[in-house]
């Protein structure tokens, strides 16, 4: 089992996030050890969903997007749902979250419609990477390379297309952050 124990993780999400794309990354990252922390638009309870359709367990952000400061993590978890991301790309700050750990070469993990934000934030152009398939015209349109695999690792990028792809989707999250672990200076 991996020691995540020093890795403090970002997950950035909003009301539709499709529930097991939030808490099983987040759930698999607790395991190994790795501080969670959940950032939403504000701090009341957000929804979730089962397939954008269902309404399911809610949870409750630790702080708000403008109290964010992406130095303090490692890496970012960017969950899917229809409604989440498209409610986040219209956050100012949620943008620049996003762009700021692609900035500054950070671990960041995009799933289903989660990659949205990624196209928002302007920091795809160039990347291979994969998603739900009805916004892949969007991640080409934003200069992506978009292919249709489980999970794409592009540097410090990881993406999945769905739920059924979440097992690969923590594997390539926990030895990412596994690396950039071994690679910090002690």
């Amino acid at each position: 089992m991996a020691d995540l124990s020093q890795a403090r993780v970002l997950i950035l999400a909003a009301d539709g996030f499709e529930t097991v794309e939030l808490f099983e990354p987040k759930k698999a990252l607790e395991a190994a050890g790795a501080t969670v922390t959940l950032a939403s638009l504000g701090t009341d309870p957000i929804q979730g969903m089962e397939q954008d359709l269902n309404k399911a367990e809610m949870a409750t952000p630790d702080l708000a997007v403008g109290d964010v400061d992406t130095d303090d993590y490692d890496a970012l978890v960017l969950p899917g749902g229809t409604c989440n991301p498209d409610k986040l790309r219209v956050n100012e700050r949620a943008v620049e979250i996003v762009a700021e750990f692609m900035e500054d070469d950070k671990i960041v993990a995009a799933i289903c419609h989660g990659p949205w934000l990624l196209a928002e934030a302007d920091v795809i152009e160039g990347r291979r990477l994969t998603s739900y398939p009805s916004i892949r015209t969007d991640l080409e349109n934003a200069g992506a390379d978009v292919v249709d695999e489980e999970v794409v690792v592009d540097g410090n990028l990881i993406t999945s297309r769905k739920p059924d792809d979440i097992p690969a989707f923590n594997k390539a999250i926990i030895a990412a952050l596994e690396t950039e672990l071994a690679e910090e200076p002690a």
